[in-house]
């Protein structure tokens, strides 16, 4: 599964598009370039603080996906998708524990506006929905047995096309599927499945 399937199948670009009143090709553009670097937060989350321990048991990845399942798990995807506005304390939660300070979000958001050419200032609040959506999602398929090989992530032994790595030239990261699936099947893992 790649980065490009889970903004297909979510309809994140009319979901965020919505709640932020804009058009969707710049939400479209905003959440390809906010998605790698959330996804890759995820996978590398800052050390927790003592609330987010508190609230997880956990640090690390086990203590994020402690902190999401307290906040709603997969129930998080719902949130964005209803017609309600989106709680976005939630994902200023998650976006905390996977970059650890307002600043770290902040930079995240300028190195996005880079790529995609969207203001910072509509790609900070961009952040906690995107943050929730993918939360949300990959809590979801790893419910669902989702993970490497599941009806949705059909990439052979979890290989990833071959691109460039976070971080690595300064370009936007490759929307490999490599991260979504590990995260999904660390996921699985976590809930026992």
């Amino acid at each position: 599964m790649n980065i490009e399937q889970l903004l297909q199948q979510t309809n994140a670009a009319e979901m965020i598009a919505r709640e932020l009143n804009i058009d969707p090709a710049t939400a479209q553009a905003g959440a390809t370039a906010l998605l790698p670097q959330i996804l890759s937060g995820f996978q590398n989350p800052v050390a927790p603080t003592e609330a987010q321990s508190a609230l997880s048991g956990l640090g690390g990845l086990g203590g994020l996906l402690g902190t999401i399942g307290a906040l709603g798990g997969s129930g998080l995807l719902d949130n964005v998708a209803s017609s309600e506005p989106t709680d976005i304390g939630k994902g200023n939660q998650i976006l905390g524990q996977i970059f650890g300070s307002k600043d770290g979000s902040r930079a995240v958001a300028a190195a996005a506006a880079g790529t995609s050419r969207v203001e910072p200032s509509l790609l900070k609040k961009m952040l906690p929905i995107l943050a929730m959506l993918a939360a949300g999602y990959v809590m979801k398929q790893a419910g669902q047995g989702g993970g490497l090989g599941g009806a949705l992530g059909n990439i052979p032994g979890g290989q990833t096309p071959a691109g460039p790595t976070p971080g690595s030239s300064g370009e936007a990261p490759a929307a490999s599927g490599g991260i979504l699936d590990d995260l999904i099947g660390a996921a699985g893992k976590y809930l026992g499945r």
